[in-house]
């Protein structure tokens, strides 16, 4: 079914934007004419290669200067703004138009001047990345990354630190997940899906190999951290497990303590994360001790030729970490000279670029 040429807009061009696959750029999708076809069949205006897709999906067209949307009797259906269209439905700018799992935010050019292509400014549309968000949980589509952890004295791999990623629009980063999370309090949901989906990929890993799991701050003060770790544990029995805590997280010794206890009885490891960012917890280190302290790169990176002063307070900290029966790890690692700074001053782990970019399970080795 190929549209005619129809009726060109002279006075505004409307378009698409979003991604046509999630390999693909975001893109914005011109409709230079009406009517417009949607749907997986190639003679389209726009072929969607998507198999939720039907071959005729759904036909957008103008009227009185309005634009409309109209589903094509297809399988899985034509939303706008969460709402499955039934009828006629009128299109205006900053709606959400999605066929079936693929989903666009519909925009107006009043001087014709758009072109495909990438286009950076959409990565923060918040609209889209929130329709895009419950495929996100609902179809747990967190890519796992891996970066590597090592033993600084002679750089031989002791683990990975599990990070997230997505291939979604506008939920392509954590910063960017956790941010349209935050608008619908699911910070620990997305947090425990990270954890999950990372221990599963990671099953083509040894099991002794070592994988530092985060936690987002909510968890430590809303209920269900406990069962969700006992629940990692029945599925990884012989996992090799460190949790991470933000030290800034960090409020309540009591707290501290009994999440120690848990660790313990599940036979994971704890570490304090991204150490000497804001207030150091000094405190805590004693009264209930993790086993790494990552000290974060603010403190680790340049140390090389920082001054006397700066040099001298991180190797206190360190040798008093090390009294503490904790292992240091430096974060944040991108230079020969730090790395031979920070070995001289009694790190026992390192982790950053100069070790290894976060990657795929498919790019990771064990140790």
């Amino acid at each position: 079914m190929r549209s005619e040429a129809g009726l060109a807009l002279n006075a505004s061009v409307w378009f698409f934007a979003g991604q046509i696959g999630e390999s693909e750029p975001v893109r914005h999708v011109p409709i230079r004419a009406m009517p417009f076809t949607v749907g997986r069949s190639a003679n389209l205006d726009l072929s969607l290669p998507c198999n939720s897709v039907s071959k005729e999906h759904a036909l957008i067209y103008e009227r009185d200067g309005q634009l409309f949307v109209r589903d094509l009797n297809s399988t899985n259906g034509t939303y706008l703004n969460g709402e499955r269209v039934t009828d006629e439905s009128l299109v205006s700018e900053g709606d959400i138009l999605q066929f079936a799992t693929v989903v666009f935010r519909v925009g107006r050019d009043e001087d014709e001047q758009v072109e495909g292509g990438t286009i950076q400014q959409d990565a923060c549309d918040r609209a889209l990345a929130m329709v895009q968000f419950d495929r996100l949980i609902s179809e747990r589509a967190v890519v796992p990354f891996y970066q590597p952890i090592v033993n600084i004295d002679d750089l031989s791999m002791m683990g990975y630190e599990v990070l997230g990623r997505s291939r979604l629009f506008g939920l392509k980063t954590p910063g960017e997940m956790f941010a349209t999370a935050s608008q619908l309090n699911l910070e620990g949901e997305l947090s425990r899906i990270f954890r999950n989906r990372g221990l599963e990929e990671a099953c083509k890993l040894a099991e002794n190999t070592n994988l530092f799991v985060n936690t987002h701050p909510i968890e430590l003060v809303e209920p269900g951290l406990d069962e969700s770790l006992r629940a990692v544990r029945k599925l990884h029995p012989t996992r090799k497990i460190t949790l991470e805590i933000h030290e800034a997280a960090v409020t309540s010794p009591t707290a501290l303590q009994a999440l120690r206890s848990v660790l313990t009885e599940l036979d994971m490891e704890l570490a304090f994360d991204d150490f000497g960012q804001g207030q150091a917890r000094l405190i805590e280190l004693s009264e209930a001790s993790p086993d790494y302290l990552k000290f974060d790169m603010q403190l680790v990176q340049g140390i090389y030729n920082a001054s006397p002063r700066r040099q001298q307070v991180l190797d206190m900290l360190v040798r008093m970490v090390i009294e503490l029966g904790i292992a240091p790890l430096a974060e944040g690692v991108e230079s020969q000279e730090d790395h031979e700074t920070l070995q001289q001053m009694g790190f026992q782990l390192g982790q950053g670029y100069l070790y290894g970019h976060p990657a795929p399970i498919h790019d990771c080795k064990n140790p």
